[in-house]
């Protein structure tokens, strides 16, 4: 019976222990659903470990939904940089990180604004608070590890980048000959959450979306949508706030928010109103402001998209003060192609026509509608004086605006806009752009007024302009819908009478800014989540710069640098002419052959002359010059010849592999020494083993313990005198000078240095094996005459003697 109730209770314990447990368990996921029950996870991306090579650039892409809350992301990198070692490093050589909203990072557009890139401070830890907002636009040491939060309050749904770059300048597009920097690796962790509840949002998705009721009206004046709050009574006490959510679709020129039945307890109380795009407006980050109980607040051409207004009672001194009132909103709209104040200007849509027989996508011309119908590659712009036509019925002293409308599609933001005006009349034009609205004078996004007067972005790029011309790039413009306003100065009676030949316009979407300037070639390639396709120039070796239009080294200074890559070679006669005088026709051949090939393919590589390809060229030079040096640690042993072939035969096979696998790596020139330092020692190996196989198995070593040292110390001797008459050691000390010159030579190559280092290690290390062959003394022929010699003369002697 004990042992049955000892069981019992055994087994109460248990079940009471697994009810607790899971118990606590229940609680906790309670709590846990509690605390994330708003929250939801949208997106989560893992970028597996990658390597960033020197000069080349990572794109990351990630898209925010409207109703996202935060983005995480968690980076870990090989990179250590120390806040004092930032300033000591190039920008050349420094690996960055950059954030851009809407289109791929580019801090090195132009040499102005690589000189005005201030980097920003090292960080580590979570980025949080609205005084961290300007991430989104700026550009930061690479660092080993980076936790970054953005909220909803601080970037605006829609693409947002990550850009890595090993290193930025106008050298990074540049062709190099060698490449000595180090390349970074990466991984990363991005993670987007959202709101669960659609009228929830914020960064804890605790702020009540409070939805507008609205109405469209449409007419021949225009279009008119008309909204207001739900709740047509909305009181507000102390440091309330009620925060609404307004979507504007189309082209507008204005929205004005108003408030009725305004009833207040404190006159000396604001009816403040805060207008936001894209993100919730606050007293602290908004685009517009105005106490709504005084004056509407009116926003001139607001942006496609949503807009966030923030209502907030403020000033009132008593606590309980409250305020009531209704929100109103109205959007105003033009007929359909027409815009401006009173509707009196023109709006064109624009067409894309896609470029018949361009690999590169995305690569298209922009045309009116009309004039997109029966589209031509010979005819990319269009005239303006039709458009213009009503110009004539407008006074002398008026400027007028025409806008059009583009459309870059989804994918489509590693391009660039290009727009070219020309005009041989005095008429003076203004290009204003804005994306998502239409612009004007004080509200735009880039501008074009005169020559010393245009956007000083560095996504802006203005090339010859002048009175007559207009030409410029907007670099990686971001997806969607953009509006071009040209505005019209006031002109002359004499130049409306003007008959000359018409203004022509030209609008498109280019992969790479001007072809890369004729110096270089455009090339595209796609991020990481492989949905934006970008471009970019890889440029020769004497441009640089995003476009190529950077002369990085003068003509004169290539011409210097491709003479002495070039004739350096020439060091190469000098074993070659050793060889051939000994009669060494293999290393005669292989010296010689490696002169030139080397010749050849420097002067491939600097863009002079091109025998044959450049892989096969570099594989010839590569292949040769490994050749000729473990061929000299070969020539400087004395095995026969059947050891050497041999030697030869797999040296050829295992320099073919390197030279055809990675054959610019640094440890080539380590292995290549190792496999010659191993050819030589397998010469003397064979040849003392051959020498004194006869020796070994004599009765000198088969002596007693006492005489076996005495032995090894005449062996030793005997291989000291022999190396000591094999070698001209004045000769050897030369080349071993030498060959430390090409060394070192060797390790300080950069990028910038190339040409002076490489020429020199040309010459020493040519010059080092011309040295180590003329080191060599042929005393093994000379011995074998002697021995040769002695045994004729003692059979001359033996046959003298008399005879019985």
């Amino acid at each position: 019976m004990a042992k049955i109730w000892i069981m019992g209770l055994t087994a109460l314990v248990v079940f009471f222990s697994w009810a607790v447990s899971i118990c606590d368990s229940l609680q906790d996921s309670v709590l846990e659903d509690d605390n994330n029950g708003s929250f939801f996870t949208v997106s989560s991306f893992r970028y597996p470990k990658s390597q960033v090579r020197p000069y080349d650039t990572r794109y990351i892409r990630v898209d925010l939904p409207p109703w996202f809350s935060s983005l995480n992301v968690a980076m870990e990198s090989d990179v250590d940089i120390s806040a004092k070692s930032v300033s000591k490093i190039s920008k050349s050589l420094l690996p960055v990180i950059c954030f851009r909203d809407g289109s791929p990072p580019l801090p090195d557009a132009s040499t102005n604004a690589l000189k005005g890139l201030e980097l920003g401070r090292l960080f580590n830890g979570s980025f949080e608070g609205a005084q961290d907002i300007e991430i989104a636009e700026q550009c930061y040491p690479m660092q080993k590890n980076i936790s970054l939060r953005l909220t909803n309050e601080q970037i605006s749904p829609g693409a947002w980048y990550v850009g890595l770059f090993n290193g930025i300048g106008v050298t990074r597009t540049q062709g190099k000959m060698i490449v000595s920097s180090s390349a970074f690796s990466f991984s990363a962790n991005i993670t987007v959450e959202g709101c669960k509840t659609a009228t929830m949002w914020g960064p804890s998705c605790n702020q009540t979306i409070h939805p507008l009721s609205c109405s469209r009206f449409d007419n021949q004046t225009g279009s008119v949508v008309s909204c207001s709050d739900s709740s047509p009574n909305s009181c507000l006490t102390g440091a309330e706030t009620k925060t609404y959510a307004l979507d504007v679709d189309g082209i507008s020129e204005q929205l004005v928010i108003t408030a009725s039945n305004v009833k207040v307890d404190s006159n000396e109380s604001y009816l403040m109103c805060y207008a936001r795009f894209g993100a919730i407006a606050s007293e602290t980050l908004h685009n517009y402001a105005g106490d709504i109980h005084k004056a509407p607040l009116v926003i001139n051409k607001p942006k496609v998209g949503r807009w966030y207004i923030v209502a907030s009672f403020s000033g009132a001194t008593d606590s309980s003060s409250k305020v009531c009132f209704s929100l109103n909103v109205k959007v105003l709209g033009c007929p359909v192609g027409k815009a401006g104040p009173n509707c009196g200007q023109q709006i064109y849509m624009l067409q894309a026509v896609m470029r018949r027989g361009w690999l590169t996508p995305f690569e298209s011309y922009y045309l009116p509608v009309d004039d997109a119908s029966s589209p031509s590659d010979s005819t990319t712009d269009f005239p303006l004086e039709p458009i213009l036509s009503n110009v004539s019925s407008l006074p002398l002293d008026t400027s007028t605006w025409t806008y059009f409308l583009m459309n870059i599609p989804q994918g489509g933001a590693g391009g660039h806009i290009h727009f070219r005006l020309a005009s041989d009349s005095a008429k003076r034009y203004e290009v204003y752009l804005r994306f998502g609205g239409l612009p004007t004078v004080e509200d735009r996004d880039y501008y074009y007024a005169n020559q010393t007067s245009a956007s000083r972005s560095m996504f802006f790029s203005l090339y010859n302009s002048s009175r007559e011309k207009v030409d410029f790039y907007v670099l990686y413009a971001r997806e969607g819908t953009w509006s071009l306003g040209l505005r019209q100065l006031s002109e002359s009676t004499a130049d409306r009478g003007y008959k000359g030949p018409p203004t022509l316009v030209s609008l498109s979407l280019e992969r790479c800014p001007r072809r890369c300037s004729s110096h270089g070639n455009c090339r595209y390639a796609f991020d990481a989540s492989g949905l934006t396709s970008y471009s970019f120039c890889s440029c020769d070796r004497t441009h640089g710069g995003f476009d190529c239009s950077i002369e990085v080294v003068s003509q004169q200074g290539h011409i210097i640098q491709s003479i002495a890559l070039i004739a350096s070679n020439a060091a190469a006669l000098l074993p070659a002419y050793w060889a051939l005088r000994q009669r060494e026709y293999p290393e005669w051949v292989l010296f010689t052959s490696s002169g030139i090939s080397s010749a050849l393919y420097h002067a491939c590589d600097v863009g002079t002359w091109c025998v044959l390809t450049y892989n096969v060229l570099q594989f010839m030079d590569f292949w040769l010059s490994f050749m000729a040096v473990i061929g000299t640690f070969v020539y400087l042993s004395t095995a026969d010849e059947a050891v050497k072939r041999t030697i030869h035969t797999v040296v050829a096979i295992l320099t073919a592999l390197l030279a055809l696998t990675k054959a610019t790596r640094a440890s080539n020139v380590i292995i290549v020494l190792a496999i010659g330092s191993l050819g030589l020692l397998i010469g003397f190996l064979v040849e003392f083993i051959t020498k004194y196989r006869s020796y070994c198995g004599s009765a000198g070593f088969s002596m007693n313990m006492l005489d076996r040292p005495r032995a090894v110390k005449e062996w030793f001797s005997s291989l000291v005198k022999t190396l000591k008459k094999r070698f001209h050691w004045g000769f050897m000390a030369a080349g071993l000078v030498a060959f430390t010159m090409a060394a070192i030579s060797f390790k300080v190559e950069t990028s910038s240095s190339y040409w002076i280092w490489h020429s020199i290690w040309h010459f020493t290390i040519y010059t080092s094996s011309f040295f180590f062959l003329c080191s060599k003394i042929a005393i093994v022929n000379n011995e074998n005459q002697t021995l040769q010699g002695a045994d004729n003369y003692e059979l001359t002697r033996q046959d003298s003697l008399p005879r019985n």
